[in-house]
């Protein structure tokens, strides 16, 4: 009899998550259902990682012009309690999205923690690879991955890492 857990959780996915190689390296259940959008919502990249660069989040700007793209991904409830490990600094909120094509999804959300914004960062090379690599396979609109690849980055001074990171694209 398997211990797994039968229920499953939709989460939206807005940055390194986006990438199904690095969804399916953090929890095996992952499956894309939907690709959808955040309103009110913009990608920012100033959450403060563990390897102290900056990390994504759908920042609430509230204005109705912006949105933060993503990925509605189903997963088992076991897998969800191992992706919260890796989520750290971020809380979780039930959102209503727009699907692309119409229709709505609600799904979970982690979003930055206040205390952990830092403006003043940038996130790696590789990081920015992720989720520019995962907004193309689930096909994000042009102008969407544009700025995405626009955003500044810097290079990870653990070589070893970064192309760790790198090898779940390549």
């Amino acid at each position: 009899m398997s211990s797994a857990s039968p229920i499953t959780v939709k989460i939206f996915a807005y940055g390194s998550n986006l990438c199904i190689e690095r969804m399916r390296v953090r929890v095996p259940s992952a499956r894309p259902l939907t690709v959808a959008a955040l309103g009110g919502h913009e990608l920012r990249f100033h959450k403060i990682g563990r390897d102290d660069s900056a990390k994504a989040d759908a920042y609430c700007t509230g204005e109705p012009g912006h949105a933060v793209w993503g990925v509605v991904y189903e997963l088992g409830g076991d897998d969800k309690k191992a992706l919260d490990g890796f989520e750290r600094g971020y809380h979780e909120r039930n959102v209503t999205l727009d699907e692309r094509g119409g229709g709505i999804v609600q799904a979970q959300v982690y979003l930055a923690d206040a205390d952990r914004i830092d403006p003043s960062l940038k996130p790696f090379s590789w990081y920015v690879a992720l989720v520019a690599a995962g907004a193309r396979q689930h096909g994000l609109p042009p102008e969407y991955l544009a700025a995405i690849e626009a955003v500044g980055t810097v290079e990870d001074p653990d070589h070893e890492r970064h192309a760790r990171e790198m090898s779940v694209i390549q």
